[in-house]
């Protein structure tokens, strides 16, 4: 009882001895901050200046050293190219992420030459196949011309009759709509041929060890494996007009 009377006199854990005191003493700002202005003077603060939004001010430990320089706050102006600037390299960021996907896809699908001329073949196979079919309805309607024309033979001084002229007319027309069907294949087998010619280059260098990305952008409007035509679709033949059967002489 006598040391805890001692104790109390003492004002230990009563809150009232100099340890106390010490301990309610304010802390000192845990973050501050300070900017010279123009005519020279000093200003320090808790939080960020107002009056030196335009200029450097420094974020300082409790001890004085600099922490952080907090630079100048934009102009309109500024903060706009910045933004802009921002976007501008999200979307480099975004299109090389692109890239990369596209060049490990390409990869996956291509991982030698051999598997790469396959799909080659096969893109081109359904052109040739209506290509071919094409040429074989040529020498149809020419078989079916002849027909006309020795018919049209009997009316050399007189009008042919409606029927024989719109067969004709009809047969004609297919004709041109055929060729013009072949020309359309041609140019559509070359182009096949082109995309998979530069697509076979950017593989030849990712064969080689070139990072997927590392190559730039392929090729604008590229395709999948089996082209821009669906299956099938290169062997759309042109629709015909149907032509009555020729009358007979």
């Amino acid at each position: 009882m006598r040391r805890l009377s001692v104790l109390l006199s003492l004002g230990i854990g009563l809150g009232t001895g100099p340890g106390a005191a010490l301990a309610q003493t304010p802390s000192a700002p845990a973050r501050i901050y300070s900017c010279t202005l123009p005519d020279g003077r000093k200003l320090t603060s808790d939080r960020p200046i107002p009056e030196c939004l335009s200029r450097e001010q420094r974020l300082l430990r409790r001890d004085g050293s600099t922490q952080s320089v907090m630079p100048p706050a934009m102009s309109p102006e500024e903060r706009a190219a910045a933004e802009l600037a921002a976007r501008e390299e999200a979307a480099a960021r975004a299109a090389q992420r692109d890239n990369a996907r596209h060049d490990r896809n390409l990869l996956a699908r291509y991982p030698r030459k051999e598997r790469h001329d396959v799909a080659r073949r096969a893109a081109l196979d359904d052109i040739v196949k209506a290509t071919l079919a094409s040429e074989a309805r040529l020498q149809e309607l020419a078989k079916e011309r002849k027909t006309l024309d020795d018919e049209a033979e009997f009316y050399k001084a007189r009008m042919l009759p409606a029927k024989l002229k719109q067969s004709i007319d009809n047969n004609q027309a297919t004709v041109e709509a055929q060729k013009l069907f072949i020309n359309q294949q041609s140019e559509e087998k070359a182009r096949v041929n082109r995309r998979f010619d530069v697509e076979l280059e950017r593989l030849k260098k990712l064969w080689s060890g070139a990072a997927p990305g590392s190559l730039g952008p392929p090729p604008s409007g590229r395709e999948g494996p089996e082209g821009s035509l669906g299956k099938g679709d290169a062997g759309a033949a042109p629709a015909e007009l149907k032509s009555p059967k020729p009358a007979s002489s």
